[in-house]
C-alpha cells in the first residue's frame, strides 16, 4: 500500500510512474506518429533534469515504486544518463527502466547502466528489412539490433522486446521476432494493436488478438502459463516449454486491465496524465515554475489520483461487444506526448 493509502476512486494504488522525457522521436512509426508534421512542444516548456527529478521524488512519496523513462525516443534527451543518476538515487525507487527504439541504444547502454538503470523495454515490430523501413519510415534495424547486443553486454537485464502487430501488416512477422528474441535471450511481448491518439485510423479489424498470436506461437513452440506476481503488470506472461526463454502479451483491447492499473504518466511539459487514452492531464509545471512548495505540489498529485475513473480499454471492450464502439468518436492525447 502507499506510504499515506492513497488509492483512486476505484480503490487502484498509483505504483508506477512513466515519465516522458521528450515528444521528439527520430522514427515515424504509423501507429504512434502517423502524421507528416507536428507541432513539437516548445524546449522552454520541456522540464529541467532536476524539475523531473524532484516531481519523481514526491510521487516516490506518494507510493510509486518503479519508473520508466519514455518519449519520444528518450535517447534523443541529451544527456540523459545524468536523469538516470539523479532517479537511481531516490529512496524507495524499486525498480528504474527504459523504453526505446534502440536505434542510440548502442551508444548509451553503458553510461545509462553505469547511472542507474535497471532493464529496457524495446519497441521492435519487424526483424525484415523492407518491413522495417516501412513501419519505421526509417532504415535503423542494423542499429537497433546493434543497440540490443550492447545492452545486453552492459548488464540491462531483462531486455524485453515489445512488437505491436497490426493485420495485413506484420503479423506474418509473429514467429521470426520469437525466434530472435529466443535466440539472443530477450524477452518477447506483442501488444494489441491500440487505438492510441487519434491520427492512426484505428479498427477493430486490423487488431491481431491475444489468442490468435498464442494459438500461432503454440503450434510452433508450446507455452506455458506464468502465473502473475503483480495483478497490475500490463502482461500475461509465458515461458517456452523446451526452456527457451520467455514471452509474454498485453491485450488491452480484448482482456482490459484497467481494473489493476496503477501508472500515472508525467508529460514532457509537466502534464499529469492518468490514462494512455486520456483527454485531458494536470498541470504540475505550472505549479513547480509559480515557486510552490513540496505539500501543495502533493496535494494536487493525490487530489488528482482519488478523482480518479479511468476504465477506456473496459468501456470500449464494452462498447465493442454491443455493436455501438464508434472509433474515433472520443478525443484523446496523442501517444507521441505520452510514452508507452
Amino acid at each position: 500500500m502507499a506510504p499515506d493509502g492513497l488509492k483512486d476512486a476505484l480503490g487502484r494504488e498509483m505504483k508506477d510512474l512513466r515519465i516522458s522525457v521528450t515528444d521528439r522521436c527520430n522514427f515515424r512509426c504509423r501507429y504512434c506518429m502517423p502524421l507528416e508534421q507536428y507541432e513539437w512542444i516548445d524546449r522552454r516548456q520541456i522540464l529541467s533534469f532536476e524539475e523531473i527529478t524532484r516531481l519523481a521524488s514526491l510521487f516516490v512519496r506518494l507510493g510509486v515504486e518503479e519508473i520508466r523513462l519514455t518519449g519520444g525516443e528518450p535517447l534523443m534527451r541529451h544527456g540523459l544518463e545524468n536523469l538516470v543518476s539523479q532517479l537511481a538515487g531516490l529512496e524507495g525507487l524499486k525498480d528504474l527502466s527504459l523504453t526505446t527504439n534502440a536505434s542510440l541504444l548502442g551508444q548509451k547502454a553503458g553510461l545509462l547502466a553505469r547511472a542507474g538503470l535497471q532493464r529496457v523495454n524495446v519497441s521492435l515490430d519487424s526483424i525484415n528489412p523492407q518491413k522495417f523501413r516501412d513501419m519505421t519510415r526509417r532504415d535503423y534495424l542494423s542499429d537497433v539490433i546493434a543497440g540490443l547486443s550492447t545492452a545486453a553486454e552492459a548488464g540491462l537485464n531483462p531486455i524485453k522486446v515489445n512488437s505491436v502487430i497490426e493485420r495485413g501488416i506484420n503479423d506474418g512477422d509473429i514467429l521470426d521476432l520469437v525466434e530472435f528474441s529466443r535466440s539472443n535471450g530477450y524477452w518477447i511481448r506483442f501488444i494489441e494493436y491500440m487505438d492510441v491518439g487519434n491520427s492512426n485510423n484505428w479498427i477493430s479489424e486490423r487488431m491481431v488478438s491475444k489468442q490468435e498470436i498464442l494459438e500461432l506461437i503454440n503450434a510452433r513452440y508450446p507455452l506455458e502459463t506464468i502465473e502473475r506476481a503483480d495483478p497490475s503488470a500490463p502482461a500475461v506472461d509465458y515461458r517456452f516449454a523446451d526452456g527457451g526463454g520467455k514471452a509474454g502479451v498485453i491485450a488491452s483491447v480484448t482482456e482490459p486491465f484497467c481494473r489493476g492499473c496503477t501508472r500515472a504518466r508525467l508529460t514532457a511539459d509537466g502534464k499529469l496524465v492518468l490514462c494512455l487514452f486520456a483527454d485531458d492531464s494536470h498541470d504540475l509545471k505550472k505549479l513547480l515554475r509559480a515557486g510552490a512548495g513540496d505539500d501543495d505540489i502533493l496535494d494536487s498529485i493525490r487530489s488528482a489520483w482519488e478523482s480518479r475513473r479511468n476504465r477506456y480499454s473496459e468501456e470500449r471492450l464494452e462498447a465493442m461487444n454491443s455493436g455501438a464502439y464508434e472509433p474515433g468518436s472520443r478525443r484523446k492525447l496523442e501517444m507521441i506526448s505520452l510514452g508507452g
